[in-house]
């Protein structure tokens, strides 16, 4: 492949973005802070997008399975597939910072540490209990949902939606069709918007590292070691183990996504590459109502890389506040976080916000604890956006081979071949010959 081919390639493009970014910000940081809006704008741009993007997708996928036993089945198992997982990511983000204990010996008290950090925090969190979290979930008006910008409830409208257009009819075909025709629009926005992504990674990274510092990273490196650490942890243990379990390997998953796997490291965000997400998913032999229903539903409901976030972050302010939690306390902090990591999907800077909302509820944590680790959880959010992708991915290819909805030969096939065209083939979508919500997998 010569450089010219190269360089058209949306990871090629991204990746020189990252390092012109670092580049930037660490030789004029001044330079680099101000192109924040780089970053903000192409985020921002992506986030318009997702909730028409979430609901075209859930409501093609529960009409194209039709049967409302089987979207229920379906739904239910990806459920408890992602409790299960925020669990074992709960759990592993715990032994970790049990075992390397980052915050041991700082000797912090609550009272020297600036409680403003965490009240400008708080104002963004508006659930506090099980109660709330429902009734956030329903809009105050159908165009409502679209307009606040929430996956919640957006996915709340598309599921109602989505069974009301199966139970109509032949009424339910012109509707369906101009959904189809709005979601083929959506995609080929998408295309566009992606060809800024390397931008957007350049503006992003290049503020990190002009706003906070390379070197910011040394007074509290262990921490965001200790968190890495984790992360890989789950990410290859957890995860690899169920990829093996059910036939693919993750390694192989990983290097198919690799285009988005480093937008959402440039970006921090994961929101980005969800439509790609849904085609390359379709791709795999995957059919096109789980992944519709499954993929979306596992961007509010499967944040992984948030719940290791939690536990992490919470048992660091209490190590170097020299607060000693009884395991009853645990208990209920873990019991507090599977609430708090999905009331704050949607919300930018949603790992800090439910950190703070965490410790909202927590009497024996103090809140303004949060101002020992605002200054790096940029550094830290990467991570985060990066695990919560990929357990999505994993997620939706684990739930399509319980519904017997998943291609076994045409996944292996597509994991295993080389796909150095795979950018050409996604980022128009308009050169793409299937719709953009796919099939029930590729052509055999």
């Amino acid at each position: 492949m010569n450089i010219r081919k190269l360089l058209k390639l949306l990871y090629v493009q991204v990746l020189i973005g990252l390092i012109l970014g670092i580049t930037v910000g660490h030789y004029w940081p001044d330079f680099g802070a101000a192109l924040k809006p780089l970053g903000d704008g192409f985020v921002k741009l992506v986030k318009m997008m997702i909730a028409p993007v979430v609901f075209c997708t859930i409501v093609s996928g529960i009409t194209s399975l039709g049967d409302s036993k089987e979207i229920g089945k379906t739904l239910l198992k990806a459920m408890g597939l992602f409790y299960a997982l925020t669990i074992l990511a709960l759990i592993t983000g715990l032994v970790t910072v049990l075992l390397i204990q980052p915050g041991a010996g700082m000797h912090i008290d609550p009272k020297n540490l600036d409680a403003s950090v965490a009240t400008r925090f708080a104002n963004q969190v508006h659930i506090h209990g099980f109660t709330d979290f429902v009734m956030h979930i329903i809009p105050n008006a159908f165009v409502g949902a679209f307009a606040e910008g929430e996956v919640l409830p957006v996915l709340l409208l598309a599921v109602l939606c989505g069974f009301g257009l199966t139970k109509i009819g032949a009424a339910a075909k012109p509707v369906l069709e101009g959904i189809e025709g709005f979601s083929h629009m959506l995609f080929a926005a998408f295309g566009i918007i992606m060809r800024l992504a390397p931008i957007g990674a350049f503006g992003a990274m290049a503020f990190t590292v002009g706003r906070y510092g390379i070197k910011s990273i040394g007074s509290l490196g262990l921490l965001i070691g200790t968190f890495y650490v984790a992360c890989i942890f789950f990410v290859v243990v957890v995860l690899g183990v169920l990829s093996r379990l059910h036939g693919f390997k993750l390694w192989q998953l990983m290097r198919y996504i690799k285009e988005e796997l480093l937008v959402v490291l440039g970006t921090s965000s994961s929101e980005p590459v969800l439509p790609r997400l849904l085609l390359k998913l379709e791709r795999l032999g995957c059919k096109k109502g789980v992944v519709g229903l499954v993929l979306p539903t596992g961007y509010s409901f499967n944040l992984d890389g948030t719940a290791i976030y939690l536990t992490l972050a919470s048992m660091f302010i209490a190590q170097a506040c020299d607060i000693h939690l009884l395991w009853l306390q645990i208990g209920s902090m873990l019991g507090i976080m599977l609430l708090t990591s999905k009331g704050a999907a949607g919300v930018t800077g949603s790992g800090f916000v439910a950190l703070v909302a965490t410790l909202t509820v927590m009497p024996d944590l103090p809140v303004a604890g949060v101002a020992l680790i605002v200054g790096i959880d940029r550094f830290m959010s990467e991570a985060r956006a990066l695990t919560s992708t990929i357990s999505n991915a994993v997620a939706c290819i684990v739930v399509s081979i319980w519904e017997n909805a998943c291609d076994r030969n045409v996944l292996r096939r597509e994991l295993a071949a080389n796909y150095a065209n795979t950018e050409h083939e996604l980022e128009d979508g308009s050169a793409d010959p299937r719709p953009p919500l796919g099939h029930a997998g590729p052509a055999h």
